[in-house]
């Protein structure tokens, strides 16, 4: 287990020997050490222990292995793909590198409130690999769209807005799109 606990502890202003003193049951500042080193195992009940010697929460002393976050590039709602107002990421176990997140705010197509879209970038010798899959596809400005790729040819790519009577949108020499890969749907 990562622990902060020596972040903490300097952060609180206390020596080894002031948390020692504050464990209930009284420890040594050699044994704080070779828990802050990891010399020693930290059991719960030592992270409970000294986190109550430092006035924090349990929590404060536990470094969780970073996930990674995936940066929301689009939010798709009934009137189209649009950029965030505000900067948003999503919460990703095991994100693909490079990963870009769409979240959707109202259900278009098959597609929910509340859904997570992953999708990884591809560059312009990549598009074909995204045919007949939905795909974000930047437009001037700061816009999106969104939909299926319908059909790639000379520069031009052909995309299907999803849900019913949608019209085919064609956009000229798009710098990169991004392909949905994976679909979040809270239960």
């Amino acid at each position: 287990m990562l622990t902060a606990i020596r972040a903490v502890r300097r952060a609180r202003g206390l020596t080894l020997d002031d948390v020692a003193r504050r464990c209930v049951p009284p420890s040594t500042a050699q044994t704080v050490s070779r828990l802050e080193t990891g010399m020693r195992t930290v059991s719960i009940a030592w992270i409970n222990r000294l986190a109550n010697a430092m006035d924090v929460s349990t929590a404060d002393l536990v470094t969780l292995p970073q996930g990674a976050d995936l940066p929301v590039a689009a939010v798709l709602g009934v009137d189209g793909a649009r950029a965030p107002r505000h900067p948003l990421s999503v919460i990703a176990p095991a994100a693909p590198p490079g990963a870009v997140a769409v979240t959707v705010t109202g259900g278009v197509g098959d597609y929910r409130a509340g859904d997570e879209l992953w999708c990884l970038p591809l560059a312009p010798d990549r598009y074909a690999e995204a045919l007949d899959r939905d795909v974000l596809v930047p437009l001037p400005a700061g816009r999106f769209l969104w939909g299926r790729l319908v059909a790639q040819e000379d520069g031009h790519l052909h995309v299907l807005p999803p849900g019913p009577g949608g019209q085919r949108r064609t956009v000229a020499d798009p710098p990169w799109i991004a392909r949905a890969v994976r679909l979040v749907r809270m239960l």
